[in-house]
């Protein structure tokens, strides 16, 4: 039974191997495998339900996996929890606070509970942490008179007392209007910037797209894809060409898809779709820095773009790819097997029992 991992460089901050969760017949995390790189803005993506939150709750230890192993800092958090949960600061669902005290008063409660000295020390530290989350201004201000927003940060605040390497926040964005959504991203990345890894669990894709530089997807427990975001992307690039005229439009659709047939393999495919002023448009799947080469070999073939706009690839196009991609291999497993065999059986190996899905 090893209680540190061997070998620990520094690099990796969170690790798990085969984590696994079970309530009943329900397999709320399966199997999963997550790498956590020191410095990371790691956005884990899904939808509710999805077992994010029961996966955050794994890492800080507040449940116990039915099966697989939790890493932090290269420890084992079924064995070395305290000495991991020093170095970690977390929100998880929404924080609780006195509201008719301060914003101040509230995090020196908190302060207090958590073993923190009072004195000027501690003074310096509460000050440190309301800059950092910008609610120095409003520090002597009743809770229950701060907005959504504010409460959000407050709950950050509280989390980055004892000055964390990691921090973990579970669906900081929830209920935020777009100026409350506007001030959490700005706040992770002022965290980022002050050398703090940031575990961001959140379904809105749109705002961890602009924040994180790694990402996991989830799907009913199970991890669909993970890794950086601009190579995830890059499959979802593609180049928006529209010609003159329809006749133009179809010469230059056979022209690429020739092309294509022909050996030509940075080009994934061509389709005519609606543009959103419901014109047709050539639709090329393609890297974003092939526009001028598109441009050029319609040129050459005399066939003259009208306008041409390259497309970045969204998680939210990412997600949709991915999560399909795998319901439907779900699917068509499924109705490969024997009627009796619809209710499979899911091993997990670390603790010789069985579980029924």
């Amino acid at each position: 039974m090893d209680e540190i991992i061997p070998h620990y460089d520094g690099t990796v901050v969170i690790s798990t191997h085969r984590l696994t969760k079970a309530y009943g017949n329900l397999i709320a995390v399966n199997d999963l495998h997550l790498e956590v790189m020191r410095g990371d803005v790691f956005g884990f993506l899904g939808p509710n339900g999805a077992g994010k939150t029961t996966t955050i709750r794994m890492l800080l230890g507040l449940i116990r996996p039915t099966a697989g192993r939790a890493i932090l800092f290269g420890m084992d958090n079924a064995y070395l929890l305290p000495e991991i949960l020093l170095r970690v600061g977390a929100i998880v669902e929404t924080p609780v606070f006195y509201p008719y005290l301060s914003g101040l008063d509230n995090l020196r409660v908190i302060a207090a509970a958590s073993g923190m000295m009072s004195g000027k020390s501690n003074d310096r530290r509460l000050a440190e942490v309301l800059e950092i989350v910008e609610l120095q201004a409003y520090e002597k201000l009743a809770f229950r008179q701060y907005s959504l927003g504010m409460k959000q940060r407050l709950g950050i605040a509280a989390a980055l007392l004892t000055d964390p390497e990691l921090v973990l926040l579970d669906e900081p964005t929830n209920g935020l209007d777009p100026a409350g959504m506007i001030e959490i991203r700005r706040l992770i990345l002022r965290l980022s910037s002050l050398g703090k890894t940031i575990f961001l669990s959140s379904h809105i894709l749109h705002e961890v797209q602009q924040v994180c530089n790694r990402v996991a997807i989830m799907q009913k427990g199970n991890l669909v894809t993970q890794g950086n975001v601009s190579d995830l992307l890059k499959e979802g690039e593609r180049v928006e060409v529209r010609m003159n005229n329809e006749e133009e439009m179809q010469q230059a659709l056979q022209f690429l898809q020739q092309r294509q047939e022909n050996g030509l393999e940075w080009i994934r495919g061509v389709h005519i779709e609606s543009n959103r002023w419901k014109q047709p448009v050539l639709i090329v799947d393609a890297s974003t820095n092939r526009s001028a080469e598109i441009n050029a070999l319609l040129a050459h073939n005399d066939l003259f773009a009208a306008e041409i706009h390259p497309q970045q690839g969204s998680l939210e196009d990412l997600y949709l790819e991915v999560t399909t991609t795998s319901t439907h291999a779900g699917m068509e497993a499924l109705a490969g097997t024997p009627a009796e065999d619809h209710t499979a059986l899911h091993e997990i190996s670390d603790t010789g029992k069985r579980v029924r899905l």
